[in-house]
Parts: C-alpha cells; sequence; structure tokens
C-alpha cells in the first residue's frame, strides 16, 4: 500500500463500512437531504469511476468539476482518484472567456457540470477542443441551448459502471491539481502529488497530533477510534479548503456535512440538527452572518455540540471573533493559514489583532526566507514565507512561474510564497500581507489586511477592504472600501482616520473612504482585491 488518497480511502471503508459518511443538504430548509455509509459512498465513486474508464478517458487524463456542493462533487473526486485521473477545481461564477481559459489551460479531457452552467458549457466548448466527454448534473434551464458534443446524465453515468473496484495499482506520484482562486491575477493550477498533499493539506491522517508513519496506521487509528464527529466545511468545494477538509475527515472515519450553498441560517439549524463539531469557513465573510442570524431570528440556538470554528483563505478579524465568542462562549475559534500552494503553515496566535499583527506560529516546514538568496532573513527584517519538503511540484502549463515561485536547496524542494512577513525571537511570524498587494506610498509599505482589521473594529463598519489608488504626490494613497453595518449612520472619511489613528501609523491611514451596498469577494469569501481598486480608483468620492 501506497500513500495514494484513493487506496487510503478503501483502506478506512474497509473497516467502518457501516459509518455514516456524508450528509448533504440540497436545499437548505427544504428538508432534502442524502446520507451515505462510507461503503454506500465507496460504491457509488466505483460506478463512476468505471464509466470513466469505459469512456475511453485513462490514467493522467484531466477532468473538471464545475459544480455546486454536492454528493456529486466527492463522489467525482474520489471517482477520479479511484481511475488515477486528475481532478480539477472550476470555480462555477466563471462566465464564457473565464471557462476557456481554464478548460484549455488545464487540458480537460472530460468535464462534469452543474445543469444550471449548460449554457455557458455550450459557449465554451467550440474553443476547448480537448473536451471529449460531458456528464451533467441535474435539470437544464428552460431554452438553454445543448452542447455540441451530447452530455451524459449524471445517473445515467453512474448506472452504466460497476459497483466493485477492480482498477490498477496506483501510485503515490498520481496528482491532484487545485487552480488558485484569480483574485488577484489569472488562476493558476498548482500541481500536488498525492503523497505531498496527504501530509501537507490532510495533516497525515492526524490533524492534532503525530502523522501516520506507514499507510497502513490509517485505517489502523480509524479501527481504535470511534465516531461522533461531524466536521461542516460551509464553503464551496470548489474552494480546494473544503475538499481538503472533507477529506481529512474520512481520512479520520468522522462524518461529513454539506450544504449546496452558503445560508447563514440553515448552516446553524444544521449544527444544531447533526450535533456538528467543528465548522470551517473563510474569514469574517461567513461569520459576520452567523452572528447576525444568532444575534436575530436564530436566537437560541442550541450550538453545544460545537467544539472549533476555523477559517482558512481570510483572517477572522478580532473584533468579529470576539462578537462569536459571546454568543457562543464555549467554542474554540481557530485562524488557519495556508495556502493552494503550501497546505497548511500555521495557526494565529491568541494575541493577534489590529495593534499586533496577525502572529503564527508556524510548522516545522515554514520559514521567511529572502526572496532572492532564500537564506533565513534576521529577527525583524521582512522577508517572503517559504515551505519546505512535500510541496507542489509547480504550477500547470507554466514554466515559468514554476521557475519563480518552487527551488531547490540542498536535496529539499521548496515553495517561495506570495506572504510578506517577519520573525521574531520566539519563532513566531508576524504576516504583513500579500506582496502582490502591498502599498507603496510615500515610501513607505502598507499591507491592506492590518488596516482592514482595524476598519472592522469599528462599530459602523460591516466588511471592507482596502486597495492602492495612484496619487501625484505619494505615488499610491490608500482608499477604503467599506459595508456600513445595516442601520449603522454612515461615517465620514474624517471618522474612519480618527478611529484608525488609535491602531495605525500614520501613513497606514486611508486617505480615501469609498462606501459601497456590499463588498465583492469570491464565492468562499476570498477577497477580490481587483474589484476593489478599480471601485476606489473609479470612485468620485474626495479624499
Amino acid at each position: 500500500m501506497e500513500y495514494n488518497l484513493a487506496d487510503l480511502f478503501e483502506s478506512v471503508v474497509d473497516v467502518v463500512p457501516d459509518r455514516e459518511a456524508l450528509v448533504y443538504v440540497d436545499h437548505p430548509g427544504t428538508g432534502a437531504e442524502r446520507r451515505l455509509t462510507y461503503a454506500e459512498l465507496d460504491a457509488a465513486a466505483n460506478r463512476l469511476a468505471h464509466h470513466l474508464l469505459d469512456s475511453g478517458l485513462g490514467p493522467g487524463d484531466h477532468l473538471g468539476l464545475h459544480l455546486y456542493n454536492g454528493v456529486e462533487y466527492l463522489q467525482t473526486v474520489l471517482a477520479c482518484l479511484k481511475a488515477r485521473l486528475v481532478p480539477v477545481n472550476v470555480n462555477y461564477r466563471y462566465v464564457e472567456e473565464e471557462l476557456v481559459y481554464l478548460y484549455n489551460d488545464a487540458d480537460l479531457a472530460a468535464l462534469v457540470f452543474e445543469g444550471e452552467f449548460t449554457e455557458r458549457v455550450a459557449a465554451a466548448l467550440p474553443q476547448t477542443p480537448r473536451l471529449r466527454h460531458l456528464i451533467r448534473v441535474g435539470p437544464v434551464p428552460g431554452g438553454a441551448p445543448e452542447p455540441a458534443l451530447a452530455p451524459v446524465a449524471y445517473e445515467d453515468a453512474e448506472a452504466s459502471g460497476s459497483a466493485e473496484r477492480g482498477f490498477p495499482a496506483r501510485s503515490p506520484d498520481d496528482l491532484f491539481i487545485i487552480y488558485t482562486g484569480g483574485t488577484t491575477g489569472m488562476p493558476k493550477g498548482v500541481m500536488w502529488r498525492a503523497e505531498d498533499l496527504f501530509f501537507a493539506g490532510l495533516f497525515g491522517g492526524e490533524p492534532s497530533g503525530e502523522p501516520v508513519k506507514r499507510p497502513e496506521e490509517l485505517a489502523e487509528r480509524v479501527a481504535a477510534r470511534g465516531a461522533g464527529l461531524t466536521f461542516f466545511p460551509a464553503p464551496p468545494l470548489m474552494h480546494g479548503t473544503s475538499t481538503l477538509t472533507s477529506f481529512i475527515a474520512f481520512n479520520y472515519g468522522q462524518r461529513v456535512v454539506i450544504h449546496r450553498k452558503y445560508v447563514p441560517e440553515e448552516v446553524l439549524r444544521t449544527i444544531e440538527k447533526e450535533k456538528v463539531s467543528s465548522v470551517s469557513l473563510v474569514g469574517d465573510a461567513m461569520l459576520r452572518p452567523l452572528i447576525d442570524a444568532l444575534n436575530g431570528p436564530l436566537a437560541g440556538t442550541d450550538l453545544s455540540s460545537l467544539f472549533s470554528v476555523s477559517s482558512s483563505g481570510a483572517i477572522m478579524s478580532e473584533t468579529v471573533r470576539a462578537e462569536f465568542q459571546r454568543l457562543v462562549p464555549n467554542v474554540v475559534l481557530l485562524n488557519n493559514f495556508g495556502s493552494s500552494e503550501s497546505g497548511s503553515n500555521g495557526r494565529a496566535t491568541d494575541v493577534s489583532g489590529p495593534e499586533k499583527g496577525f502572529r503564527l506560529q508556524v510548522n516545522d516546514r515554514t520559514q521567511v526566507v529572502d526572496p532572492v538568496t532564500h537564506e533565513p532573513v534576521a529577527v525583524g527584517v521582512p522577508g517572503r514565507l517559504a515551505q519546505r519538503g512535500h510541496v507542489p511540484l509547480g504550477y500547470y502549463n507554466d514554466p515559468v512561474k514554476t521557475a519563480e515561485t518552487f527551488f531547490r536547496k540542498g536535496a529539499e524542494r521548496w515553495v517561495l510564497l506570495g506572504d510578506m512577513a517577519t520573525v521574531d525571537e520566539q519563532g513566531i511570524v508576524t504576516v504583513l500581507g500579500r506582496g502582490s498587494q502591498c502599498i507603496n506610498t510615500g515610501g513607505e509599505k502598507v499591507y491592506p489586511e492590518e488596516v482592514e482589521q482595524a476598519l472592522k473594529s469599528h462599530p459602523d463598519v460591516y466588511d471592507a477592504l482596502v486597495a492602492g489608488v495612484a496619487d501625484p504626490t505619494w505615488g499610491s494613497h490608500v482608499a477604503a472600501v467599506v459595508q456600513v453595518r445595516e442601520g449603522a449612520p454612515e461615517p465620514t472619511l474624517e471618522d474612519i482616520q480618527r478611529h484608525c489613528r488609535t491602531r495605525l501609523a500614520g501613513y497606514k491611514i486611508p486617505r480615501q473612504l469609498v462606501l459601497t451596498d456590499a463588498i465583492q469577494r469570491s464565492p468562499s469569501g476570498k477577497a477580490d482585491y481587483r474589484w476593489a481598486k478599480t471601485v476606489a480608483t473609479e470612485a468620485d468620492s474626495p479624499r
């Protein structure tokens, strides 16, 4: 047995076949749901995997998942891994031009897509000649044109395949590709070996302890461990963190709950009904609506089963964490830190906040290095985060970016991340922000995340993004794009500046305020800085 994700999943199935693996709520509030045991999920994935192989696809072929959350998403990922196809996530917000780019960049040979997206797929298909097999999930909107390549209905594809395994031997080198969100540029496909992803992204089968030392040990631990934990990845599965969270739960032999879409009130009802232990989400954009619901229509919801709420991809600000902690005092709130290129790097310390910065206790594979020499920086000197050991092979179809980001030092592979940081005498890392988003104003560097934390601590600010806008005097100035809390008075620029001066150095204070009805983020809650910069640049508000 190898460190192969499909082999590891099957080993868990074999020791707990009758344990519930997956609960899917189709349309929150309707009561429609599906429940599958480990044996049932395994058999369903086998059927689809055999269909894919019978359709002429083979090991190494790339399959896109253009889907909302559902059983079909996780079933298809497992089917790809079993058949040694490469699963590729597709952002379901993409329109024709973006889909053409991703389908071609990823060299997709097959696509599993939501019926709702039929028109977009049909428009992109003539420009994506490598696509040769389509599988459609669910109904088609009336009047949508059919793709030139006839799709197979998902239920027909599944029914046509054998429920038995019977697959050729797999490898720890089998690929898993995670496309980045593309909120700061064109999305890039991060190529993970199965073994590297298991240790870097799935904690080696043990998120709170020692990783397994041999593949067979995973099932042995599951057999010795009882059921009772329920993991609830709230963001879209097409956001890599949610899919990885599901696999962390599977490797632990526990249960996964998913919703089709994020509806805060229904998330809380499901936590109560399913006795959820752990929720993962993305920053304030997902946590604030839960607070609003608990302060309003869902006040009194029984969340006693909930042990932890973790965020990855965006931080939960100090102010918002404090609000949630007041409502649910027994829950541990965790700001995890990682990326598509590194898996997990570490976790925020309890003293992170607007005044002290975003401080991380990093794992022993993460360092702050000079971006040119790749040597560790001195205490207090800004550098780039980097990770060694189990890291991706590079970016698919992009040798230039791969050479810029991935390197070898001695016998080890490293990845140079986009985050600027410093390290102190105790080894605590302070993340300054993404280098690509750094604002240079009058020769001083300002990182948006730090200013955003200060803005969110203002009582009338619901959400905020910060961007740099060209300035004839300073080169760039700091602009705040703010969504005001419902019912709160609209703050003025002077109000915002007065508040921020108690938390930030003078050069970091916003010089421009733009009020917006809603902050635009990705479906997973990640910041869309291109949008923020455009809004701030085009705004007529006086500075």
